[in-house]
């Protein structure tokens, strides 16, 4: 059976459709659902003790000892309490002395691509690269392990991060890795280089239309620099790279693991491809799924494709289960392919691209809303958030009133009178607070100095009273949520200034970026009352830090270290000293 997964995306060919997708993928799904993760089959009650412990619950906000049974926590409050009253000083009982450390409740990060960190920690490593020369001598050492004709891939260069920051070429990469196809994507995942012959594979030359939502650049004679734009042109290329073996795509995946758990991250939500899916669902049948994963699926498919990949993935299972439908409206800001109303104030050539059909959308999106779909819409540039917004209404008016939690992923760059209309629609804001760390250097820029008032603006958001849920977009950004705390804190870079931080009047209070890394995600996925608090009845999930966060200056989150990770009463990460 030939079988072909498109990669970040659920879009999935496979034979006669989606129950074919299950035959010639794996068949865990069908002893899977509703199956939880092993574990004893004795509920024993575990006690964590002598710790200083943010609950993260307004009502009580601060506790002393807990108590973890069968993955939840069935006691919380003073020691005394939990000593006495819940067992805890009996003899035999099994404590873990905190010794005074700050514990609190897990985070949830709203917004990751856990498939695509797998595929970027095992393919050429470019974060960080300084200069076009740096990554050519990353790809020519790549060359050198690999066989003639072997695709070679990496991801995460920034070329703002470069002297002239300039995309780079396909010459660049013909000079160092002739023989062998590359393509290399942004940081942001919107855009991507490719060299020749990797171009020559995707069937890509001078007279290669641009295909709906993407752009072929081109230079001034009419031929390829070898820069894709968004993922229609990006696929011309990335379509034609086999998919990676079976053990490798795992083997890049459990790396994902261990980073999600040592930076203190114990629920996802995630958008991957469906055989990265597949590969949840065995860890978490062996035992070995060590965070909880709500997989977002593709908004694009048939909707027959989707209710039944919803049927068979589940929806309830506290581990893995189906969420959200995923849909791009447009780009990213650094690559000028975010959709705004008026043109780039630094390239006034463009306004940025739409990735998909207003109209499309609407229609698909109350069709998808009336099989009780949730939507998620990515939307960067004013111009996409206005579209979601417009979208969301149409369905909301169509489909009548319930309570959908429809949200905009990223939601970075609002038009003043739109802000409301998140609270109005009850849309939820999706956003990544270190992604304006990292924008803030070149940002307005691109935007000018008014619009960039209406960028990154979670204070406002707050204010007008909408739900902030806050992730990463991991790999795009580490998934270090204690980045993002700073971030939304300061907005100040990471090595401080500029004074009293960038435009100051959207950072928000440790309190407040807590909760929408925590109550906010789990709210954005339906699961308050379930995990982003410390309290009898939810789940076991939380962090020992190094540091108490509400005890140490701002400029301190950066270097605080988690000591101890628990999801589900069970400590998947442990450097206690």
């Amino acid at each position: 059976m030939n079988c072909k997964v498109y990669r970040d995306a659920f879009r999935v060919t496979c034979g006669a459709g989606f129950f074919t997708i299950l035959a010639c993928g794996s068949l865990f799904f069908l002893h899977a659902q509703g199956s939880a993760q092993k574990k004893e089959t004795k509920a024993e009650t575990i006690y964590f003790t002598h710790g200083r412990i943010y609950t993260n619950d307004p009502e009580s906000p601060w506790a002393e000892a807990l108590a973890v049974t069968d993955g939840k926590i069935s006691c919380i409050g003073k020691l005394d309490h939990v000593l006495l009253d819940c067992g805890g000083g009996q003899e035999g009982a099994v404590t873990n002395h905190l010794h005074g450390r700050f514990v609190m409740p897990g985070f949830n990060d709203a917004h990751v691509h856990l498939g695509s960190a797998g595929a970027d920690l095992l393919a050429v490593p470019l974060v960080g690269v300084a200069s076009p020369e740096e990554m050519q001598k990353r790809v020519a050492a790549a060359v050198a392990q690999h066989q003639e004709g072997e695709w070679i891939t990496g991801g995460g260069w920034d070329h703002t991060l470069w002297p002239d920051k300039r995309f780079p070429t396909r010459q660049l990469l013909d000079a160092v890795s002739p023989k062998n196809p590359v393509i290399l994507t942004h940081v942001s995942g919107h855009v991507a280089v490719a060299n020749s012959l990797a171009l020559k594979k995707g069937e890509i030359d001078k007279n290669t239309p641009n295909p709906p939502g993407g752009e072929i650049e081109r230079d001034g004679t009419g031929e390829p620099t070898g820069m894709l734009k968004e993922e229609a042109a990006m696929a011309l290329v990335k379509d034609r790279i086999p998919d990676p073996a079976p053990e490798q795509r795992r083997r890049g995946i459990e790396m994902v693991f261990q980073e999600v758990a040592k930076n203190g991250v114990t629920s996802v939500q995630d958008y991957s491809a469906w055989e990265d899916f597949n590969v949840y669902g065995h860890m978490k049948e062996e035992g070995k799924l060590t965070v909880r994963i709500t997989e977002w699926l593709n908004f694009l498919l048939p909707l027959d494709d989707l209710q039944n990949m919803r049927a068979q993935g589940g929806t309830k299972d506290p581990w893995l289960k189906t969420g959200a439908l995923k849909a791009f409206t447009d780009g990213a800001l650094g690559s000028r392919t975010a959709a705004m109303l008026e043109p780039y104030t630094d390239d006034p050539s463009t306004a940025g691209i739409l990735t998909n059909d207003p109209e499309k959308l609407r229609t698909m999106a109350i069709q998808r809303d009336k099989a009780g779909f949730q939507l998620a819409f990515h939307a960067i540039g004013d111009r996409a958030n206005r579209i979601a917004l417009d979208v969301f209404e149409a369905v909301a008016k169509a489909n009548g009133p319930r309570d959908r939690r429809d949200r905009i992923e990223h939601a970075q760059v609002v038009e003043p009178m739109d802000f409301t209309r998140f609270a109005q629609l009850n849309v939820i804001a999706s956003m990544q607070p270190s992604h304006q760390t990292t924008d803030m250097r070149w940002a307005e820029d691109r935007i000018g100095s008014e619009r960039i008032k209406g960028a990154y603006a979670w204070a406002t958001m707050l204010k007008d009273g909408v739900h902030l849920a806050f992730g990463t977009d991991y790999p795009v950004e580490p998934i270090s949520p204690f980045r993002g705390l700073y971030a939304c804190v300061t907005r100040e870079h990471p090595e401080g200034g500029p004074r009293n931080g960038w435009e100051p009047q959207e950072k928000i209070s440790l309190e407040d970026c807590i909760r929408a890394y925590t109550t906010g995600a789990a709210y954005a996925q339906f699961e308050e009352g379930k995990k982003g608090e410390l309290k009898a009845g939810e789940y076991a999930d939380f962090i020992v830090l190094s540091d108490d966060l509400t005890k140490i200056p701002p400029a301190q989150y950066l270097k605080v270290q988690v000591l101890q990770t628990v999801v589900g009463g069970r400590t998947v990460f442990q450097s206690l000293p």
